[in-house]
């Protein structure tokens, strides 16, 4: 036993061991052949971008700047940041490439790894992966309606039934201002019915107050109810562009609740704003979350371009799926040699060159095994050919067929007729 400390992974980390693999390929998988059904193209961007582009988007006053971002500063004093969200990042890019030059809207996603440091939760780590979908270039709301209906078809796919679609409107510059007069007062004169973090938010960035409200103390909740809700402020053109929304969702058969409280914890959204909730508690609950951001673009340097997305996380959407009872099948071993002292190996490995080479998966006994023992490797493997090679021939055994004699010459050819 080695007398070293033993290294572990870092809080809020988690390794995706090749026994979950089959299960987070199948949402992985699905999530991008569901995007290029949808017209979305695949963008990759930095794991860190300078600090200024999420101080900038997401807020000084959110929870994300204040709280949770990876910052560091590099070896050329520059101040750099672990990626915590995917939309900024793709709207840099999108600025930094000239996509605004290209066809819009323009549709991209990525599927990464994102960093917030906060406490670890049920399917929410450090490091934790998301798929980011985005659609920027355009302010129809048939687009808003389009990622929300391309989130709810995911979960559809997936086998994912308990989940609901809260929805709302934040407004827009036009009439958010209005809101926010009537929301300060209010909460100047029921500061004492808040709790600490909830009043800290008031002065930081007063919509917030609503950020995670279902995980509030129900006398937090209780006050807040009676607090005026941003949808009895919105001009005619928010109200229309929402309703529209709706309508569009309604004739793709995506139902929803309307929640009057929904507010996103960035900056940058403005108009609808969304989450897909689970059946668990509180914060665990949220499944995706997403919104509209027309002045994100315009705010790191591009032209006022309108643009809207979501942000998932893999990790709460596998969960989702294993407790919906889905199951993915571990990829099946197409040959595997078991190979007799006397045999040669040399041969063995010929055979399994040639086999790779054609595309058919084929493996052997590597730790010395005795036959019973590679025997069961190959049953773990789920082999569906087992070849035991002997030094005068080979025994060729495949599921539910009668045992073969082939001589060492023939191997090759029988195997890959």
């Amino acid at each position: 036993m080695s007398s070293q400390a033993r290294i572990e992974r870092p809080r809020g980390t988690h390794d995706v061991v090749p026994a979950e693999q089959p299960l987070w390929r199948l949402v992985v998988g699905e999530a991008e052949r569901l995007c290029a059904l949808y017209g979305y193209r695949p963008i990759v961007t930095p794991m860190f971008e300078d600090t200024a582009l999420f101080e900038r988007t997401s807020g000084a006053g959110s929870d994300v700047v204040q709280k949770e971002m990876y910052t560091f500063e590099d070896r050329g004093g520059r101040s750099l940041t672990l990626r915590p969200e995917g939309t900024a990042p793709i709207c840099r890019a999108y600025v930094e490439h000239g996509m605004h030059r290209e066809g819009q809207p323009v549709k991209l996603y990525v599927v990464g790894p994102m960093y917030r440091y906060a406490a670890p939760q049920r399917g929410r780590y450090r490091e934790h992966w998301q798929l980011s979908v985005e659609a920027i270039g355009s302010d129809h709301p048939s687009v808003d309606a389009e990622v929300i209906q391309l989130y709810h078809a995911l979960l559809s796919r997936l086998g994912v039934t308990e989940f609901t679609l809260a929805l709302n409107s934040i407004g827009c510059p036009a009439c958010r201002p209005a809101y926010l007069e009537r929301l300060n007062e209010w909460l100047e004169a029921n500061l004492e019915r808040l709790d600490a973090p909830t009043r800290e938010k008031a002065s930081a960035s007063p919509l917030r107050v609503f950020d995670n409200y279902d995980a509030k103390p129900q006398a937090v909740q209780d006050a807040l109810d009676d607090a005026p809700k941003i949808g009895e402020s919105l001009c005619e053109a928010c109200r229309k562009h929402f309703a529209a929304v709706l309508r569009d969702l309604d004739a793709c058969g995506v139902p929803y609740e309307i929640v009057a409280t929904l507010v996103r914890g960035l900056d940058y959204y403005t108009r609808t704003t969304w989450e897909f909730l689970g059946p668990d508690e509180g914060a665990q609950s949220a499944l995706s979350g997403g919104g509209r951001y027309d002045g994100l673009v315009e705010q790191i340097g591009g032209p006022p371009i309108p643009g809207v997305g979501f942000g998932a996380g893999i990790e709460r959407l596998v969960l989702a799926v294993e407790q919906a009872g889905r199951e993915a099948a571990t990829p099946a071993m197409d040959i595997f040699f078991t190979i007799d002292d006397s045999a040669s190996r040399e041969l063995v490995a010929t055979w399994l060159g040639t086999l790779r080479q054609r595309g058919i998966a084929s493996d052997t006994d590597y730790a010395g095994r005795s036959l019973k023992g590679q025997l069961t490797q190959a049953s773990r493997l789920g082999a569906e050919t087992v070849v035991q090679v002997r030094a005068d021939g080979a025994t060729v055994r495949r599921r539910g067929q009668a045992d073969e004699e082939v001589a060492l010459d023939d191997v090759l050819a029988r195997l890959t007729s």
